[in-house]
């Protein structure tokens, strides 16, 4: 009997653990984007993601995850609508507040936003993770409990602090190149259930003998 791969479309992957969700199913927002089997773990509500983690979305930025990035507790997300001016002696919104204030509301609009935040594909957040608006997080990072990433970080480093700083790269220059050009997470579900070993325990070398199409 060949082997059976798992089921994208549960929202609930791990019987008995409510508190595991996968995020594409469960998302509905038009401004997240959330690529397969990137799953978010928390005791309390993982279902209130959208609310709960990704923090003063009011758009147009986006915010993309890729596929299989594990999501520890307490990851929040900190979009462009967090913003606040600068420019002026006080950092108030106080248009916003209401009564004659609100008729000045054109003093909140346009303020500079730094785009999309978006997450590469393989991408660990440790507990308690923040990513402030407008960062690009390179494929297979990995991010420490507690970091506050404030700028990008590139393919398979790791990251932590706060503000977070790269601590090292989990691979070489060139074993990372080879890496993004086998991009795994783009291989059919099924051949990735036949070399679940290789992807979790072997090397580079292994990784690239069970690509799809090496004999």
């Amino acid at each position: 009997m060949p082997p059976v791969p798992a089921d994208p479309t549960v929202v609930h992957p791990m019987p008995g653990q409510p508190r595991v969700v996968l995020l594409k199913p469960l998302v509905t927002s038009p401004l997240i984007e959330v690529g397969e089997f990137s799953y978010y773990d928390d005791p309390d509500d993982p279902t209130a993601f959208e609310t709960r983690n990704v923090l003063y979305h009011y758009g147009p930025e986006k915010l993309v995850i890729g596929k299989f990035c594990a999501l520890g507790e307490g990851v929040r997300f900190l979009m462009n609508g967090a913003n606040h001016r600068m420019d002026g002696p006080s950092t108030f919104p106080f248009p916003i507040m209401g009564g004659s204030w609100a008729e000045q509301f054109d003093l909140l609009t346009g303020l500079p936003g730094r785009g999309d935040t978006v997450i590469g594909n393989d991408v660990w957040f440790g507990y308690r993770t923040t990513v402030m608006p407008g960062v690009r997080i390179g494929h297979g990072t990995i991010i420490a409990s507690g970091s506050v990433v404030v700028e990008d970080v590139p393919d398979y480093g790791i990251v932590g602090g706060n503000p977070a700083r790269l601590i090292r790269r989990r691979f070489g220059d060139e074993d990372i190149a080879r890496l993004l050009a086998l991009a795994w997470w783009d291989w059919p579900t099924e051949h990735i259930t036949a070399h679940v070993r290789t992807l979790m325990s072997g090397s580079v070398e292994d990784l690239e003998a069970a690509a799809p199409g090496r004999r």
